[in-house]
């Protein structure tokens, strides 16, 4: 309901900023829907919020992203590539942009590529040492591509970004499993 109460109020003002913020609420929200149905209409009021967006500021990179974003994680186009080619626009024009980075090695992922998404959290890496997400991203390729030493070495990296003692004691138990 927040985001929804957001979108409309975002929609009223009419803001790049409003609007941009707006659209993550439902991006961030919508990766991690299991409802296909519910995740579906969070990419399209994203997608709406996004248009929005850089119909303001079309060289707004972060909603060119966001848009790709929407279709890469949901199926609101017969053509799911048309969200990584909007994100790799960006990444190839301005390859230290975090954000791209990490949401094409999220594609590379979703398609099983994984030593596609390892080179790009790897530029992540380099350019974020302390980019928690990207180590535990990393970790996590690791692991499915069978190379146990790199994932615990990067499970162990991730320990000193994690602040959680909840998440801390499951990276830790994922290193001793890893590690037998």
């Amino acid at each position: 309901p927040y985001a929804w109460y957001e979108a409309e109020a975002a929609r009223l003002e009419n803001s790049e900023k409003s609007l941009t913020f707006a659209a993550h609420l439902f991006l961030d929200n919508l990766q991690s829907d299991d409802i296909p149905e519910r995740a579906k209409w969070k990419a399209l009021q994203a997608k709406d919020l996004f248009e929005r967006s850089l119909r303001i500021n079309p060289e707004n990179d972060s909603s060119k992203v966001g848009l790709g974003a929407c279709y890469l994680f949901s199926n609101i186009s017969q053509t799911p590539m048309e969200g990584i080619l909007k994100i790799r626009e960006v990444a190839e024009r301005d390859s230290t942009n975090i954000y791209a980075q990490i949401m094409l090695a999220k594609g590379a992922m979703i398609s099983g590529q994984y030593d596609k998404a390892i080179v790009r959290l790897q530029t992540v890496n380099k350019l974020e040492p302390d980019n928690a997400e990207a180590v535990l991203m990393l970790a996590d390729m690791y692991e499915r591509t069978g190379d146990k030493a790199s994932a615990i070495s990067w499970y162990q990296k991730s320990l000193r970004l994690i602040k959680q003692d909840e998440a801390r004691k499951a990276i830790a138990k994922r290193i001793e499993e890893l590690s037998k």
